[in-house]
């Protein structure tokens, strides 16, 4: 683990490769932080179509790979921050982040964009964890 105020930039397994300048996540100390997660597959493509429960599924999927890289779990979230493309499908995704939190509770701020960096995506999720002491 990190000491104190060491920055370490981590790519994670499985994730596709970023297509700007970023990484999956960056854990500083106890604190993690995990870029924007979307609903894709190790190969960059888009996983769940138009079914905005089947990509919410990917997403919390990789988020949780990000979080495990640094060494963080669902119940470490201390922040979400969901951007959605249709305010409507705030339920549908809901439903999943419950399964994936379980009695784990965020903070959390929720967006309604124009579009995301393909078209096809319809959520993403980005989150900062605190490792335990």
């Amino acid at each position: 683990m990190s000491e104190l105020g060491q920055r370490e930039e981590i790519r994670v397994p499985g994730m596709s490769e970023p297509i700007s300048h970023f990484t999956h996540v960056v854990r500083a100390g106890r604190l993690v932080f995990v870029s924007g997660c979307v609903a894709s597959d190790a190969a960059g493509r888009t996983v769940g179509g138009t079914d905005v429960v089947a990509q919410a599924r990917q997403v919390h999927e990789n988020l949780g790979r990000c979080l495990a890289a640094a060494g963080a779990t669902f119940a470490d979230v201390c922040k979400v921050t969901v951007f959605v493309r249709r305010m409507a499908d705030r339920e549908a995704i809901n439903t999943v982040r419950k399964e994936f939190f379980g009695p784990h509770r965020p903070a959390s701020t929720l967006v309604e964009v124009s579009r995301f960096v393909r078209d096809d995506l319809l959520l993403e999720i980005e989150a900062t964890a605190v490792l335990p002491a």
